[in-house]
């Protein structure tokens, strides 16, 4: 007898939820960074154990949008809760709990959803008491399944996670192959690589005003693969920003994107970046539909 569970990880910006995707995978399907909104549209990652699928939705994280893009985000992760059996809410071991994440409880309300909420980041918890403490203030908020203290970046709490996400599936046919890690296409993969380190390697507003968007992914059939890419950003002064003096800062971000493709792909990258200017981009349909974001 086969099971299935779609699951949503949801959450505000910077929680953690793809590092935990990633994690329950035991692979990268998700760029991280250390900036909010890093994912901007849904991703979909399986796992698979013995007669048990679980699908997995990665969402951007829930906030006010202040433009077009951030508008399709939020709409992304709506759409994710309407559409799932469960939702897992991740949320941080400290502080008081954000606007966005009590209307993402009002939401589960209203869909009448199983909800396990998750606390991340507890590796960087002082005081084991304190953990204790964000027990008793969250439970209350709704009747979840479980709570589950996890660090994403140690691993520690994962494996009684998925224990718990295991028991959510119903009989169910498989709906991906049993080897699938994610339904992510090569090219949105090879793009998402080259964005995770823009981010890395810059600051402030600069990252979110990028797209990439992969022109070419030619196999040559003797173990190298070729991928022409355009860095897209929103101002003049931004495209100088990221080729760097004598191209040195987009020679490095290309070089960090290669490097992880060719692990990723299992051959040799030959990547070629180029930079090009598209004003207010993330306010323009077109735009936003052409770079596969809506």
């Amino acid at each position: 007898m086969t099971k299935t569970a779609f699951i949503a990880i949801v959450g505000i910006p910077n929680v953690g939820k793809s590092s935990i995707l990633n994690r329950m995978l035991g692979a990268k399907v998700a760029i991280v960074s250390d900036k909010p909104q890093t994912t901007r549209t849904k991703i979909v990652g399986v796992l698979t154990k013995g007669e048990t699928q679980l699908v997995f939705t990665d969402t951007p994280g829930f906030h006010r949008p202040r433009t077009k893009l951030g508008e399709k985000m939020v709409q992304a992760v709506g759409d994710s809760i309407s559409g799932v059996d469960a939702c897992v809410l991740v949320v941080e071991p400290q502080g008081e709990l954000r606007d966005g994440e009590k209307e993402l409880v009002e939401k589960f309300r209203r869909e009448k959803l199983p909800v396990i909420l998750v606390i991340n980041k507890i590796d960087e918890l002082e005081k084991k008491s304190d953990l204790a403490l964000r027990i008793t203030e969250l439970s209350p908020l709704y009747d979840f399944e479980a709570v589950v203290p996890v660090s994403a970046k140690t691993g520690d709490g994962m494996d009684a996670l998925e224990k718990e996400l295991m028991s959510l599936a119903f009989e169910s046919v498989h709906y991906f192959p049993d080897d699938t890690l994610t339904d992510q296409p090569e090219r949105v993969l090879a793009a998402e690589m080259i964005r995770e380190k823009i981010l890395r390697r810059l600051n402030k507003e600069i990252p979110h005003g990028t797209a990439v968007a992969i022109e070419k992914m030619h196999d040559r059939g003797d173990g190298i693969m070729d991928i022409e890419a355009t860095i897209y950003c929103e101002k003049d002064s931004h495209k100088g920003i990221i080729i760097g003096k004598g191209g040195a800062t987009l020679k490095q971000i290309s070089t960090y994107a290669r490097q992880e493709m060719e692990r990723f792909f299992d051959c040799r990258v030959n990547l070629r970046c180029w930079v090009k200017v598209k004003e207010d981009w993330r306010n323009r349909e077109g735009l936003i539909h052409n770079f596969g974001l809506d």
